[in-house]
């Protein structure tokens, strides 16, 4: 995890389209890693993987193997 988030390269922030502008999770890449944050927190901590993690997370999600959280 990465106290904060001004001590990264200011990486660009994605938001999903579909976010209604709530609570909604934040991605962006840094170097070679990818950092996933919480908007309603912009100067809290951010959680950083791999591209390789996080890729297989996105593969999951698409196979519906965490279906069973919603």
């Amino acid at each position: 995890m990465i106290d904060g988030r001004g001590g990264l390269s200011d990486p660009t922030w994605r938001t999903a389209r579909t976010c209604d502008g709530g609570a909604c999770v934040q991605v962006a890449a840094n170097g070679p890693m990818i950092l996933i944050a919480d908007s309603k927190t912009p100067g809290g901590p951010a959680l950083s993987y791999s591209v390789e993690e996080f890729r297989e997370f996105i593969v999951g999600a698409k196979n519906g193997d965490f279906d069973d959280l919603l």
